[in-house]
């Protein structure tokens, strides 16, 4: 039994604590870039994905004890029931054109902080929210920092296109840079994912072997009939909180 117990522990409680001090990076970096960067009476961009959650969170604490008044803008249905189910004050584009800030996660980002996102599948919306707002603030955890992009991230770039051009744009975009060019499928039913507008998702795995100029990369991409939105996210981003396994927090403009 003694035998048994020591090999359970083995298998789990480090698996148990690796979690955990992921969970707990992911607040910290979004609870510093809320406590920094949200003023009051402001209209806010709320990002998608695992860590904005802990902003929403601490947004929720910062208006209930500093009794503030902050107008949120989703990135998408998830973000949106966020805003909701925490009590906070709903908001589009229409009423709040102009964002005080955007607060959105990053599958990862490199050393000029170029982002890809995505990987849930938000992009467009992402991109649209973020490109009103005066600061882009990025919240992640540290797995998500990198010198290149493709260093850990390793599931490619998402790129957001109309469905009836998905074949033409895959083969016009390993044509042009090479690698390969995946069909994004759903998980929970039959069939490709769909987003929020009703699109496909293509997952480019690009060559990591070279130097990309990724702003021209982008721009050609955007090029390709039938493309709606990638997930490269060049020269937006105003910081970066990246939190770490021992409670600090990296940051980075």
């Amino acid at each position: 039994m003694v035998i048994l117990n020591k090999l359970l522990a083995q298998i789990f409680i480090p698996k148990f604590f690796s979690t955990m001090s992921l969970e707990s990076s992911k607040r910290v970096a979004a609870y510093k870039a809320v406590d920094e960067w949200v003023k009051p009476n402001t209209a806010i961009g709320i990002g998608s994905g695992s860590t904005v959650i802990y902003a929403v969170e601490r947004l929720k604490q910062r208006v209930v004890n500093e009794n503030i008044k902050v107008f949120c803008v989703p990135t998408s249905f998830q973000a949106r029931q966020l805003i909701i189910s925490n009590g906070l004050i709903l908001s589009d584009l229409e009423a709040h054109p102009e964002l005080d800030c955007a607060i959105d996660g990053a599958d990862e980002a490199d050393a000029n902080l170029t982002l890809i996102k995505g990987g849930g599948g938000c992009l467009l919306q992402e991109k649209v929210v973020a490109s009103c707002a005066q600061s882009l603030i990025i919240v992640a955890d540290y797995t998500k920092d990198s010198t290149k992009l493709g260093q850990q991230y390793r599931k490619g770039i998402p790129i957001e296109v109309v469905p009836m051009a998905y074949v033409p744009v895959k083969r016009k975009i390993e044509g042009l840079f090479g690698g390969s060019v995946n069909l994004r499928m759903s998980v929970a039913k039959a069939g490709p994912c769909v987003t929020d507008n009703g699109n496909f998702l293509l997952d480019w795995q690009f060559p990591t072997d070279a130097d990309s100029d990724w702003a021209a990369v982008n721009r050609d991409i955007l090029m390709i009939p039938g493309v709606v939105e990638s997930g490269l996210f060049v020269n937006m981003v105003r910081k970066a909180y990246f939190g770490l396994a021992d409670g600090n927090v990296t940051e980075r403009c």
